[in-house]
């Protein structure tokens, strides 16, 4: 037993899909709070208060009582270590900047044993929060010194190394909110959005329609430019340098003022403008060079850089850059203004996550040459009220949306399509881009690939783009939804033979199904792997495969308990039984009512265009038929059964066996009957055969081919599974 001063951790497991607890994947822990089952937290001196100055944003947590605050109520009444655990783990991830919400705890019918789970989106995120919980805790109760500045510091930096970085996040976001799942591929910002042959990709703002070819002309910017000038679209004119003369050499045939920069660099790095004498394009030259693999000279274009965020055929957002200026007091020098005038905005910072960048005039190149051509270093003093530029135009972060006009937003569209992007930024600079481009001076000056979000999801000013619908819209318009058909078998009895066999009969339909199982993995009805695949794993591999049109699994109760479901919904949810729960005393299963919230995950599941199909001769299963959004099909070995009869004098689906064989009826209406001759296996698989029957009946096969499909089952299995 744990003493006073400890809660010990008896298990922790990582539930990666819907269980017990919730739709989202959790983690579960089961702790011994010992002999501070004694000690609920308002008899703890002093308890209340330090959680509270720790955590300050406990005070918008709801709890059960359901309303801001509602957790401090409960603290200041009395609540356990477990519960309170639960809520500092949630809180410890959500200043590190992942946000959850979801936690329970329950207790066991152990004394001072509990079972607590909560919301986590990374397992070892969610691990570290939880043990950093625990620390935290044990400080407050025992009034002992606990850094928490230290420790989300240090969850912070997990967060941003092992979460989806913010645009892919984003997009993810879009993908939940249209009900479309996703699987992360790696542990990078690879995801694949929907399951099998309907799945799409994406690596942050690249799709699996992003062509390769596409990409290398658009790293090439020369060649980008030849393309968008010989369609038409207004580009700086300017060439590829090879030395500084050479620079001036071009900048004197272009005329100046002109713009040197990288020749495949990104954000603006290395890049000079407005430059008027050799020395400015020379200097200039050596910064470029140190940059990119190559020096481009071109035409400097009056106005503000624009970055448009181009998705398939259309502008969906576009932002702005402004320059930057500090003004001078007569004492302070260039570094020092800069962090008193620019630096101390909070929309700036050194990280993805702020949209303008933190400016460093002593060792950003760009800015120390910007300022050479004004006769200062970083360390000069402006004279009172002299302005000083810092940074001619960079910080693309400022909304405009609103404001484009019609024809540059479709010279923006143009220019991707030229270079064959799905998904492109293109760069334009132009002075007012309310006004037509032909009448003023602008030019798009680059066509990215894989553009950064951030700027039209998090701008320094202005409305945020929803830009993850856009892409939503790009990857899914045309191929029907992002879901295949996938069925799920749930319970104890022949579940093993009823997945078999649906996944059979759902290949008559020229489907090309997956099927997880005890007997294990198979592609049709090719075995791939031989080992007991009704498991996570094995479901996931059946739901990346691009090749497979629906998926079958066999999900036992302790996978329900260890794993949770491999898929996020089903379309049809197959349950026997509510039985043996003698076999699951190790997770503190005592009694059916408790096995009974573990099989119901399967019904949780269902889609509202799915339906459920149920044992009409188990009660508890029966109950199961309130909690489905789609429709329910009860089976029963004979047409009696008084759920099954019930359910058929409504108007429903019911399947059942007669004298004549298997029969599916809606309501009185008698649909089909499958002779016995269809189902020559043994007496003890009936209800199996008729549960998968039912099952395939749901999921849209014809009684005909249900019919055919019985006859043609291998005869090896009929006597096989029991």
């Amino acid at each position: 037993m744990a003493n006073k001063k400890d809660i010990e951790f008896l298990r922790i497991t990582h539930l990666r899909g819907p269980n017990i607890w919730t739709y989202r994947p959790v983690i579960e822990v089961w702790l011994d709070i010992g002999e501070l089952e004694d000690y609920p937290s308002n008899t703890i001196p002093g308890f209340y208060e330090r959680l509270t100055a720790w955590l300050p944003g406990l005070a918008v947590h709801r709890c059960g009582v359901g309303e801001l605050g509602g957790f401090l109520q409960r603290l200041r009444e009395g609540v356990w270590a477990g519960h309170v655990l639960e809520h500092i783990a949630l809180e410890l991830q959500n200043v590190a900047g992942m946000q959850t919400g979801f936690g329970q705890t329950r207790s066991t019918s152990a004394r001072g044993i509990y079972k607590m789970a909560f919301r986590t989106r990374q397992e070892e995120v969610g691990q570290a929060a939880l043990f950093a919980a625990r620390e935290l805790i044990m400080a407050a109760i025992n009034n002992t010194p606990y850094d928490v500045a230290a420790g989300i510091e240090k969850l912070r930096d997990m967060v941003d190394a092992l979460c989806l970085g913010p645009s892919t996040a984003h997009i993810v976001s879009a993908a939940t909110e249209r009900g479309i799942p996703f699987i992360r591929l790696t542990d990078g910002n690879l995801v694949q959005l929907g399951y099998g042959s309907r799945q799409r990709r994406i690596w942050t703002a690249e799709t699996d329609r992003t062509s390769a070819i596409a990409e290398g002309i658009a790293s090439d910017k020369d060649l980008t430019k030849t393309l968008l000038s010989s369609c038409g679209v207004q580009v700086p004119e300017g060439r590829m340098v090879d030395d500084p003369a050479d620079a001036w050499e071009a900048a004197q045939d272009i005329g100046v003022p002109v713009v040197v920069k990288p020749y495949d660099g990104n954000h603006g790095r290395g890049v000079s403008l407005d430059l008027k004498t050799r020395e400015e394009v020379e200097a200039a030259y050596h910064l470029a060079a140190r940059k990119g693999s190559g020096v481009m000279v071109e035409s400097f274009i009056p106005g503000n850089e624009h970055r448009l965020l181009v998705v398939g055929k259309q502008v969906v957002a576009a932002a702005a850059g402004e320059s930057a200026w500090v003004t001078g007091d007569g004492k302070s020098n260039i570094i020092k203004l800069v962090d008193e005038q620019i630096n101390t905005d909070p929309r700036r910072g050194t990280t993805e996550e702020f949209p303008l960048s933190a400016l460093a005039p002593e060792v950003g190149a760009e800015i120390i040459l910007e300022l050479k051509r004004q006769g200062m270093t970083a360390y000069s003093v402006p004279a009172a009220g002299q302005r000083v530029l810092i940074q001619p135009n960079g910080n693309v972060a400022f909304d405009v949306t609103d404001k484009i006009h019609p024809s540059i937003a479709e010279t923006a569209a143009l220019a991707a399509r030229v270079v064959g992007l799905d998904i492109a930024g293109v760069d334009l600079v132009v002075e007012d881009i309310s006004k037509p481009l032909e009448a003023q001076r602008g030019a798009v000056i680059e066509v990215n690939a894989s553009p950064g979000l951030l700027a039209h999801l998090k701008p320094a000013g202005g409305e945020p783009r929803p830009v993850g619908a856009a892409i939503m819209d790009h990857l899914f318009e045309h191929n029907g939804g992002a879901r295949i058909p996938v069925v799920g078998v749930a319970g104890s009895k022949g579940t093993t033979l009823i997945a078999r066999l649906v996944a059979w009969l759902v290949q008559f339909t020229g489907q090309h199904v997956g099927l997880a199982c005890r007997d294990g993995l198979f592609l049709n009805s090719r075995q791939v792997d031989k080992k007991d695949c009704a498991n996570w794993d094995a479901g996931q591999r059946l739901l990346i495969n691009r090749n497979v049109q629906a998926a079958v699994f066999e999900n036992g109760n302790r996978m329900i308990l260890t794993e949770g479901l491999a898929y996020d919904k089903c379309a049809v949810g197959v349950v026997t039984d509510v039985s043996g729960h003698d076999e699951f005393a190790e997770f503190y299963i005592d009694e059916p009512d408790q096995l009974y919230k573990v099989v119901r995950t399967q019904v949780d599941v269902i889609l509202p265009t799915g339906a459920a199909v149920l044992n009409a001769a188990d009660p508890q299963v029966v109950e199961m038929a309130q909690l489905c959004d789609g429709k329910v099909i009860f089976y029963g070995m004979r047409d009696d059964v008084p759920a099954l009869a019930a359910h058929r004098a409504a108007g429903e689906r019911v399947a059942f066996v007669s004298e004549r064989g298997i029969v599916l009826t809606s309501g009185t209406e008698e649909t089909a009957t499958l002779p016995p001759a269809s189902f020559a296996f043994a007496k003890e698989q009936t209800e199996s055969v008729l549960a998968a029957v039912a099952a395939a009946w749901a999921f849209g096969v014809t009684p005909e081919l249900i019919d055919a499909g019985l006859l043609a089952f291998d005869s090896k299995f009929k006597k096989k599974h029991h």
